[in-house]
């Protein structure tokens, strides 16, 4: 009979988890009982805060839950911030991680690795957190977390497993879910919902659609959707991808005012799989988002749908809701003013972003256009600020980054790797800060280990140049913006990872692309910026 370490792998290739990231360590060592014989591949970060981060870049571009095993204690602790950027930005993540023998739990004995509480760390942050207790337990706990990532808005769940129940026996029929655990159900929106949200998109006269990352998964029939409403589509930054390139689409913030003022304008809004957060919505903290008037939301989750005022609610998927609307409202399409409120949109607001930014976004194009079909993973820095407030990616899912949400430094290294994995016949491209970059920068070796087509991309002014024009406008003396960046063209050496440096210009970058020729593994191009208090177009 198998062990609950051996168990837990065969469970999670049968759930059709093929990668698992983790560091092992000696309070894990039965977790991995079996590893080698299945069908799963380990890849070893060189931290734990990496382990999650390559599973939330796994998670969003593959659509299936990402996977990581921790120690007890520091391995856990590690991870949690991953775990919350996971939460913030609905990123399917499970975490399995040891904790020491029931018997010492909560005693303060002084055992290695030990924590007063170790679940009621994550209790409070998961979606869903369980420890373990014997072999009846894990087919239970796996399958809630399980139905979970299937029925319910993404987020992390952990399962911890005690040191002395791991070499337990495993029952394959025993086990019951928790008393206090309900299965989730699969959303299903109502008929006459549909039907009355349908009536409601026929009537409105200057309709448009906020598509956020709920919807990327529904390119061709959002982009059917707006032709026959003949509305304009805008974009958040997990959106983006959507409509490439088409009249219809407004691959800008809501933040930004030209955008504020379609919304102010429109007589029915639909929203496909927006939170609605201000970090999309009022990344400004001004206050100035137009009342959504005539809203019609859908989300997978209802209490999502219950935080903000809306006229009609459709609990279920965005890629069920979009067809059986279409069903509703007919093929035939609706002459109207929608391509040319989106384009007078997407002119006003390059025009307010200003000239800093569309120097940014012409990087942007470069890389784009240089490397079509790229996926681009990015960390907080300046670039990725400017591409979330307008940019235009040519491909669904294929732009993503941690300025939104949670907002955590380092992830843009390890998320790409995780990406790559997912897509390992598709082009990665990170882009980081310097200040970012140092945060994870021991991750190369993991896409070095890998073999990971991954241009690393990073951004270089030589230090937290966003901050420091933050505190300036602030009134505030400039203090710990600016750490000394490493020489990159060594950390590149180091790493034995190709590298090329060039100024900020399209030509130049797009040339430094081309110098790194095809990418058969990971290489390193960096954007050297002139270090000036007075310029803001820099950042971390």
């Amino acid at each position: 009979m198998m062990n609950i370490g051996e168990a837990l792998v065969q469970q999670l290739q049968d759930r059709d988890v093929s990668v698992v990231f983790g560091i092992p360590g000696v309070h894990t060592v039965e977790l991995y009982r079996g590893l080698s014989a299945s069908t799963i591949r380990h890849v070893t970060p060189r931290h734990e805060q990496g382990a999650g981060f390559m599973a939330d870049g796994y998670a969003r571009v593959s659509g299936k839950p990402g996977v990581a095993f921790v120690i007890t204690g520091p391995g856990l602790t590690n991870t949690l911030t991953p775990m919350a950027q996971a939460r913030a930005d609905s990123v399917p993540m499970l975490v399995i991680s040891g904790v020491n023998d029931r018997p010492d739990l909560g005693r303060g004995l002084g055992h290695l690795h030990e924590l007063p509480n170790q679940l009621a760390l994550t209790q409070n942050l998961a979606l869903y957190a369980r420890q373990i207790t014997s072999g009846e337990d894990l087919v239970p706990a796996l399958a809630h977390a399980f139905n979970l990532f299937e029925n319910c808005r993404g987020g992390p769940v952990h399962i911890e497993i005690p040191i002395d129940v791991m070499p337990m026996s495993h029952s394959e029929t025993g086990g019951q879910p928790e008393t206090d655990v309900t299965a989730a159900k699969t959303p299903q929106a109502d008929v006459d919902v549909i039907k009355a949200a349908a009536d409601r998109l026929n009537a409105g006269r200057k309709p448009i659609i906020l598509a956020g990352g709920g919807a990327r998964w529904c390119d061709v029939e959002i982009t059917k959707l707006a032709e026959r409403l003949d509305a304009p589509v805008v974009l958040t930054a997990n959106a983006r991808g959507l409509l490439h390139a088409h009249p219809l689409c407004v691959p800008a913030s809501p933040s930004l005012g030209a955008v504020r003022q379609m919304i102010r304008e429109a007589d029915v809004i639909l929203a496909l799989g927006s939170e609605l957060g201000p970090t999309d919505y009022d990344v400004y903290s001004d206050g100035q988002l137009p009342d959504l008037n005539n809203l019609i939301r859908v989300d997978i989750s209802s209490d999502q749908l219950a935080r903000h005022s809306s006229s009609l609610l459709i609990h279920d998927r965005v890629e069920i809701v979009v067809p059986a609307l279409l069903s509703r409202l007919g093929q035939s399409s609706t002459a109207g003013d929608g391509a040319e409120r989106a384009r007078l949109t997407r002119q006003a607001c390059l025009a307010e972003i200003g000239p800093d930014m569309r120097a940014q976004l012409a990087l942007l194009d470069t890389l784009r256009d240089t490397l079509p079909n790229a996926i681009m993973v990015g960390d907080s820095t300046q670039p990725i600020y400017a591409g979330n407030l307008y940019y235009d990616h040519d491909r669904p899912g294929g732009w993503f980054n941690a300025a939104t949400g949670f907002g955590a430094l380092g992830y843009a290294i390890p998320a790409s790797i995780g990406a790559s994995l997912a897509a390992p016949t598709e082009t990665i491209v990170c882009i980081t800060g310097d200040g970012g970059a140092q945060f994870t920068l021991p991750e190369l070796m993991t896409a070095v280990d890998e073999k990971l087509p991954i241009l690393f991309l990073v951004w270089n002014n030589r230090g937290y140049q966003e901050i420091e024009t933050s505190m300036m406008a602030a009134g505030v003396d400039v203090v710990g913006c600016d750490p000394t960046p490493p020489d990159f063209s060594l950390i590149a050496a180091a790493c034995g990872i190709p590298f090329s440096r060039c100024e900020m210009s399209a030509q130049a970058l797009r040339e430094a692309i081309e110098r790194s020729g095809s990418l058969t593994g990971p290489v390193m191009v960096e954007i050297e910026m002139p270090k000036s208090s007075s310029t803001k177009a820099g950042g971390k």
